[in-house]
């Protein structure tokens, strides 16, 4: 449900350290977009030709997040699931609340950028991404993805939380292994502050079309 201190801290080192992410520029690979690292990964996004379309797949075992309409995939993402003795809650679910600015009040205060709560403790959120489950059960997304998916998403949105989804053999295939167990911790004092939400925004377009 809630990140671990170590978890989100890890995640958020690069935007509070600016040669870290001058070193994380330089990690790319081909069709990777971005590099190993979530902080520079950043999957383009199509714009729904009907918001109340949209729709949310989750695949636990592939670990990716899926936004259709139709059949059309507007955004999909490597992403975090939770661990065996925390486990994402499969099922349907629903996008009741939408927090921006959301901070854990169980984990000292710590910042969950770009919340999006679909079963009650669970959401998806900005946090660190590791090519294994190991969350309390929420689905933590890259920086950039999560704000996307921000974008995309509205109360009332479906999210479909299964083991396999179909996308997993197309387009989910094609997408990189994200790894940010190497990243540094933060100063607490930026884990406190208003600019976690400030480098939590797109600075950019959303859209590519």
């Amino acid at each position: 449900m809630k990140p671990s201190k170590t978890g989100l801290r890890k995640i958020i080192a690069a935007a509070a350290l600016p040669l870290l992410m001058l070193d994380l520029s330089s990690c790319t690979s081909p069709g990777n977009r971005g590099g190993q690292y979530s902080i520079n990964y950043d999957p383009p996004a199509h714009r729904p030709q009907n918001p109340r379309n949209v729709r949310v797949k989750v695949s636990t075992s592939k670990q990716r997040v899926y936004v259709v309409e139709g059949n059309r995939v507007l955004l999909a993402t490597p992403c975090s699931v939770g661990d065996a003795q925390h486990p994402t809650p499969p099922g349907p679910h629903t996008i009741y609340s939408k927090t921006f600015n959301r901070r854990s009040h169980s984990y000292g205060e710590y910042p969950m950028p770009n919340w999006c709560e679909f079963a009650p403790a669970y959401g998806f959120h900005w946090g660190f991404v590791k090519p294994y489950p190991c969350t309390h059960g929420c689905i933590r997304m890259p920086k950039m993805a999560a704000a996307k998916f921000f974008q995309l998403v509205s109360i009332g949105t479906p999210v479909n939380v299964a083991s396999s989804q179909s996308e997993d053999f197309t387009i989910g295939a094609s997408l990189p292994v994200l790894d940010d167990t190497t990243l540094a911790d933060p100063p607490n004092s930026y884990m406190m502050s208003n600019q976690v939400f400030e480098d939590a925004k797109y600075k950019g377009p959303i859209f590519v079309d």
